[in-house]
């Protein structure tokens, strides 16, 4: 289909995109709509970042995934210093930051009672009568939950921490103005700051090598964005409430590619191409990997194929879908000589035919049952959460459950996702399908004999493919 090829080849030209390094943080970021975190946690978010390196910080928290039911909203106060370029996560600035104080404001009775009850259960001495079990809830209160002065934190029992703002990028872009009569482009700046760990108990102590959802700078964000004016001036005691949105059917018949080049953390650069058939239940995927944060050196290319089940509601995460997914086949096309040189050295029977591997020539690994250099078992399955929405441009998305963040495949009931990867969007409706492989031609450097040179790769990244299961996703 003309339009998946074009958006691919869209996304390796990284499609005018300026990273700043270091990046400049100054002024108000907004969430363009409504955030999952794992748990699930709906919020939106509001960041001001002063000269001075102060900032502040408003997470506003929902009880339901359209961000319109407020529960409570934490005000953040703290400040940041930009440190060296991150040598795990290519294209991102290492930080470090310090909480002056948290306030918390609740929205409803009901919210207070149950983050009390949080806090009193699972809080040292000092938080224990944190709010007085009598206590009626006051519209407008704000209570400290954390003070570097008095040195309290009750934040723990709210699975509260801020080390999304130790990894940092920030990315430029121009965006063609959509009016008809209008010509020319406006600028927008997005702000990618840590991943969330997917494992609750983890999420404390775990130091970012991935992103969240980015959010988009307040003056220069993308139109239209009927969410983020209503997040910029939404305060803790008047929290955003997001216009209301259809709830659609999900429909996943047809094919959906990325829209960014996409991070996984521990350094996994790519991006995504599936084809799902409705009428019989089969789906394919490509997956493109790069070394690089703009995808433009690519590392090896996975093609997969199989089945899924019809899918139902989720009952832990309001407004997904779960389904399971079968991968049953696959094929690896290395890119670079670095792949090839490991997939080569690999186990004889382990991944393909041993030694017979080389650059921009694909094998089926279905015969030995994936490969394990890669981390792919095959036949294998997934327990997924998806999702389908339809943006502001009414384009349509899916949104495919996060990958464990410890590298770990989904592959029982009680791992399947509670939050959702960057979204995919729709190149070709169901009648459009096709299913013949699309091939990213490698685009080497030429060297100075007019020969393509491929690039070699760092080894922190090479360790990191070898020791890392591949994400399905």
């Amino acid at each position: 289909e003309p339009r998946c090829r074009q958006q691919l080849l869209h996304l390796q030209d990284s499609a005018g995109i300026a990273a700043r390094l270091p990046p400049r943080l100054e002024g108000r970021w907004v969430s363009t709509g409504c955030e999952v975190r794992p748990g699930p946690e709906f919020l939106t978010r509001s960041y001001l970042f002063y000269a001075n390196r102060l900032f502040k910080a408003l997470q506003f928290y929902y009880w339901d995934p359209s961000c319109r039911d407020p529960s409570y909203s934490l005000v953040i106060k703290g400040k940041l210093r930009l440190r060296q370029a991150s040598w795990i996560t290519r294209g991102a600035t290492e930080a470090d930051y310090h909480l002056h104080k948290v306030g918390i404001v609740f929205h409803s009775q009901k919210a207070m009672r149950e983050v009390a009850s949080w806090i009193n259960q699972t809080s040292g001495e000092g938080c224990r009568g944190f709010l007085p079990p009598g206590r009626s809830w006051a519209p407008g209160a704000l209570y400290e939950v954390l003070s570097a002065k008095t040195e309290r934190d009750c934040t723990a029992a709210l699975g509260f921490a801020m080390h999304e703002l130790s990894l940092v990028r920030v990315e430029r872009h121009y965006q063609p103005l959509l009016q008809p009569q209008q010509s020319g482009s406006q600028l927008v700046e997005e702000l990618y700051l840590g991943d969330i760990h997917t494992d609750w108990g983890e999420r404390m102590h775990y130091r970012p090598t991935g992103y969240q959802r980015p959010m988009q700078s307040a003056l220069h964000h993308v139109h239209p964005c009927p969410a983020c004016g209503i997040i910029s001036r939404a305060d803790e005691h008047h929290p955003p409430i997001l216009p209301a949105r259809a709830a659609l059917p999900m429909q996943l018949s047809g094919s959906w590619v990325s829209t960014h080049c996409e991070v996984r953390p521990a350094v996994l650069f790519l991006t995504r191409y599936f084809t799902f058939h409705g009428n019989n239940h089969t789906w394919e995927g490509h997956y493109y990997h790069y070394s690089d944060p703009l995808c433009r050196q690519p590392t090896f290319t996975i093609y997969a194929s199989g089945h899924y089940t019809q899918g139902i509601p989720s009952s832990k995460v309001r407004g997904g879908t779960e389904l399971a997914f079968k991968v049953t086949q696959a094929r690896v096309t290395p890119m670079d000589q670095v792949t090839v040189v490991m997939l080569n050295s690999s186990e004889p029977g382990s991944c393909g035919l041993a030694g017979s591997w080389s650059a921009g020539v694909e094998q089926d690994i279905t015969p030995t049952n994936g490969c394990l250099a890669l981390g792919i078992k095959l036949p294998h399955t997934e327990y997924e959460l998806f999702k389908t929405e339809q943006d502001t441009q009414e384009r349509s998305l899916l949104y495919i459950g996060e990958r464990p963040t410890d590298g770990s495949s989904p592959d029982s009931p009680d791992k399947r996702p509670t939050s959702y990867q960057a979204p995919l969007i729709q190149c070709a409706a169901a009648s459009q399908e096709f299913s013949n492989y699309i091939s990213l031609k490698y685009v080497g450097r030429k060297d100075a004999n007019g020969n393509e040179a491929l690039k070699p790769l760092p080894v922190a990244f090479l360790l990191f493919i070898a020791l890392l299961f591949l994400r399905w996703d």
